[in-house]
């Protein structure tokens, strides 16, 4: 399990690993709650009383589903199959059908997150989304979790357009003990990557973890300054940046989907992190991004506290919300 989570020192003991999937269950039990509580409303009459499953029972599924915000095309990906098996004879009763659907959406959830970090030294992250969707906070929480699987880390503030995220990022880095490059609000974004890449490489530190923006006066704008910061990390660690992680608030529901079209135009984006898990009962977004964009969920925010950016388990999730 987290395969893709990579430790400073291979060889150090598994003790922490250990403590953090002991209680990740229950994390996601808790987080996900909401959305629980909002599937249960539509699926408790469908699948607490055994019943021979029937086109009937199909729509009032597919209405439940797309209450929790599973995108239409993604609720059909996800029962055209087991309609199949139905009309087969093979699942029957509603107590198969519920196993035979967590099978599916493990399915479209099974995809394998790039290394973390990723294999280069001083390994390049960018961090991207949207204003107000937890970047800076998020950016905070991988840092914390980086630290304590041995890595060192530099932070970059690279949102220039916001004084507030500059002096966000600054406050956590004071707080984990990380270093940040910084300079005036206003300042060209790459030039401040440009500047922290230099001091990664120059210190030998082991990840970078650069703080981009979120908005500016028009798209186009935006896209065009990441690309710029991309190109200039590049210049000067060949390859950089090594990731590219999109952070979206699952709160905002289907919108997070023209949010992700919008960030690809840019960049590659290599995973995602969800935050503001445990506030929503639109959870079912998961399933639609990963379904729509064959993109890999790295993190989940099902808290406040640091350590509740936890690494995403599709089969934690997937039991999680289904009742």
């Amino acid at each position: 399990m987290f395969k893709w989570l990579r430790r400073k020192e291979d060889g150090a003991p598994d003790q922490g690993h250990k403590e953090e999937k002991k209680g990740l269950w229950d994390k996601f039990r808790q987080g996900l709650s909401k959305t629980r509580e909002r599937l249960k409303e539509g699926l408790e009459e469908i699948f607490v009383v055994e019943r021979t499953v029937d086109e009937a029972f199909f729509e009032e599924l597919e209405e439940a589903l797309i209450t929790a915000d599973i995108n239409l095309d993604t609720v059909r990906a996800l029962l055209t199959p087991l309609k199949v098996r139905v009309q087969q004879g093979e699942l029957l009763k509603t107590s198969q059908f519920k196993e035979a659907l967590k099978e599916e959406m493990l399915k479209i959830l099974a995809l394998e997150p790039p290394p973390f970090p990723p294999e280069a030294k001083p390994a390049v992250i960018f961090v991207v989304g949207v204003n107000g969707v937890g970047k800076t906070t998020s950016i905070a929480k991988l840092g914390f979790r980086l630290k304590n699987e041995g890595f060192t880390v530099l932070f970059v503030a690279a949102d220039t357009f916001r004084a507030a995220a500059i002096e966000q990022l600054e406050t956590w880095g004071k707080r984990l003990q990380v270093p940040v490059v910084k300079q005036h609000p206003g300042a060209d974004p790459s030039s401040v990557v440009f500047e922290g890449l230099k001091a990664a490489k120059a210190r030998g530190l082991d990840v970078v973890l650069v703080d981009t923006a979120g908005r500016l006066h028009t798209k186009y704008n935006l896209m065009e300054e990441l690309k710029k910061m991309a190109r200039v990390a590049g210049k000067v660690l060949p390859g950089a940046p090594h990731q590219n992680l999109l952070v979206i608030d699952a709160t905002t529901g289907q919108n997070a989907v023209n949010q992700v079209k919008y960030f690809r135009e840019a960049l590659p984006i290599n995973g995602l992190i969800l935050t503001k898990m445990d506030g929503t009962a639109k959870g079912g977004i998961a399933l639609t991004l990963t379904h729509l964009f064959k993109i890999p969920i790295c993190f989940v925010g099902l808290g406040e506290k640091l350590e509740d950016l936890q690494p995403f388990d599709p089969q934690a999730f997937v039991e999680a919300i289904l009742p």
